[in-house]
């Protein structure tokens, strides 16, 4: 079958939790976008965008190289993109950012000169640009690459994206939800404390984890988020349209606050909707359950500019296979609470299943959901 007439899956998410079922995906005959979140304000990221005040890219970085490691691309050009250089002393790190840099490095050495020089011209606009003093430990040469591809292409990050998966040799899609750079995520407590930060409401602590989140904004500047055009593009061909798995508050729910995201997925009359609950609470969720979870976002998306239309057509939910309260580590079980009362209310149908893996609790079963998701595909 012709990749253009294939079935379009695309897949609203974050990083690692997602991860399962895009490789699972991945080996179905769908072609596949990953929709990622452009706020991410911790660890180096953090410092890139302040000091050079470009978009985040560390996940667009974790979700093309998901994509390679589906696709089995494992050359040289995915080995250097996948690589972290050491988190021993800064001195180290800079030498072996050096070595990528300059070329020392054996997997440079031996690769093709059209891909190495692509490499080398990006890694060296960005260590021009950063400047002195960076901390590279623990530094992604992905994330590197990508940003030195992001300034090279004057700010164009899709530009960017596209020249790293033509580098990568990388056949799926992903793409920001918005191009604008210095977005910031903050919620507002249900005591009313504000807390600004993406990395800082994904940590949040214990005590102010049980007080639970209100609400959460986005914001640019003095302005708006306005959606990213690839992702409008992708939301008007998809027949099927999914939210997660990923951390709600973080990951998921705000691509629904970027403008024009909502209208478009509403346009497409044609697409399944689907949200699947995550397996476990986690510091962001304690206490919600998926129920709750939905009715949250369906008081969003009415807010954006979905009223007349669903917001979801299916929920995933993992069944609920004891009467009490379990445990994974420090977090509990995410319920699924009056999971039919919440669908009814949105018109959406609840397809429970047994969508944990059994050899990593507390993480979805990636082919299982795969299987769900293809079958509610529209014929």
């Amino acid at each position: 079958m012709a990749e253009s007439r294939l079935p379009h899956i695309v897949l609203f998410s974050g990083g690692s939790a997602c991860r399962s079922t895009n490789l699972a995906l991945l080996s179905k005959p769908v072609r596949l976008t990953r929709i990622v979140p452009a706020w991410d304000s911790g660890g180096s990221s953090k410092v890139i965008r302040e000091n050079l005040g470009v978009l985040a890219v560390g996940d667009i970085r974790q979700a093309l190289m998901t994509m390679a490691h589906g696709e089995g691309r494992a050359g040289d050009v995915v080995k250097v993109c996948n690589a972290r250089l050491t988190s021993g002393s800064e001195a180290d790190a800079q030498a072996e950012f050096a070595l990528y840099a300059e070329a020392r490095h054996p997997l440079l050495e031996r690769m093709e000169p059209g891909l190495r020089g692509a490499i080398l011209n990006y890694l060296r606009i960005f260590r021009a640009a950063i400047g002195p003093g960076f901390d590279f430990r623990n530094g992604s040469i992905g994330n590197f690459i990508l940003t030195g591809a992001h300034l090279a292409h004057d700010g164009d990050i899709n530009t960017a994206i596209f020249v790293f998966r033509k580098l990568c040799d990388i056949a799926g899609h992903v793409w920001p939800s918005t191009e604008a750079a210095g977005v910031t995520l903050s919620a507002v407590l249900n005591d009313d404390t504000h807390v600004t930060g993406q990395h800082r409401v994904t940590t949040l602590e214990e005590e102010p984890g049980r007080i639970g989140i209100r609400q959460i904004e986005l914001a640019a500047g003095d302005g708006g988020v306005p959606a990213n055009d690839a992702a409008l593009e992708s939301l008007e061909s998809a027949d099927a349209i999914v939210f997660g798995p990923g951390s709600f508050f973080t990951s998921v729910l705000p691509h629904l606050l970027v403008d024009g995201i909502v209208p478009a997925i509403a346009r497409n009359v044609h697409a399944r909707r689907v949200f699947i609950g995550n397996i476990l609470q986690c510091r962001e969720t304690r206490g919600v359950d998926l129920a709750r979870m939905l009715d949250i976002a369906a008081g969003l998306w009415q807010e954006r500019g979905g009223a007349g239309a669903r917001p979801f057509t299916h929920v995933l939910a993992n069944r609920q296979l004891l009467p009490f309260e379990k445990t994974v580590g420090a977090f509990a079980y995410l319920g699924n609470g009056a999971l039919e009362e919440a669908c009814a209310r949105i018109g959406a149908e609840a397809v429970i299943g047994e969508f944990e893996d059994p050899w990593q609790r507390g993480h979805h079963d990636g082919r299982a959901v795969a299987d769900v998701l293809s079958s509610l595909l529209p014929s």
